[in-house]
């Protein structure tokens, strides 16, 4: 089941999302940091209404972030669609024991149906350029990889850009 976010549901977010990074980590896949994803981002992300949790028997097992909100970072990529009216995908994880069971293809599903259903133009995310797997993942679903952003905080590598054109 996917549901809005609470508050109280913060540190198991947390948990879940410091796991992910270890398991990055194993992988030589330095995407996320002990700052980052935070408890503060995820709190604006609640307080927008903008968090979700994929559940199973009550233990969150995974979290999306559908933001209407351009980050500074998008606003000179060459997006494919017009700025306005678009959906942007943030801090998509599945811990790592649930991983391999098609839950992220879930909350993709979950996020684009979400757009489709507000009338956007477009959905718009952004990978780690060392996380290949993610990048198979969002080509496979469609999205067109275009130009690259940093985050110097994260790391020195690029981010890429994705667009899925609804």
């Amino acid at each position: 089941m996917i549901a809005p976010a609470k508050i109280s549901q913060i540190p198991e977010i947390l948990t879940m999302t410091n796991a992910c990074r270890i398991a990055m980590e194993e992988k030589g896949i330095y995407q996320w940091t002990t700052e980052y994803p935070s408890k503060k981002a995820f709190e604006k992300d609640i307080e927008r209404n903008e968090l979700y949790v994929l559940l199973e028997e009550d233990a969150i097992i995974g979290c999306i972030v559908l933001s209407q909100v351009m980050d500074d970072e998008y606003k000179n990529v060459a997006w494919l669609t017009e700025n306005g009216n678009n959906y942007y995908v943030h801090r998509l994880a599945v811990h790592p024991k649930y991983q391999g069971r098609g839950l992220a293809q879930q909350l993709m599903d979950f996020g684009e149906n979400f757009a489709r259903k507000k009338n956007a133009l477009s959905v718009r995310l952004d990978t780690f350029s060392q996380n290949k797997r993610n990048q198979k993942f969002y080509e496979q679903r469609g999205y067109v990889k275009l130009e690259d952003i940093f985050f110097p905080k994260q790391s020195a590598h690029p981010f890429h850009c994705y667009e899925l054109v609804l």
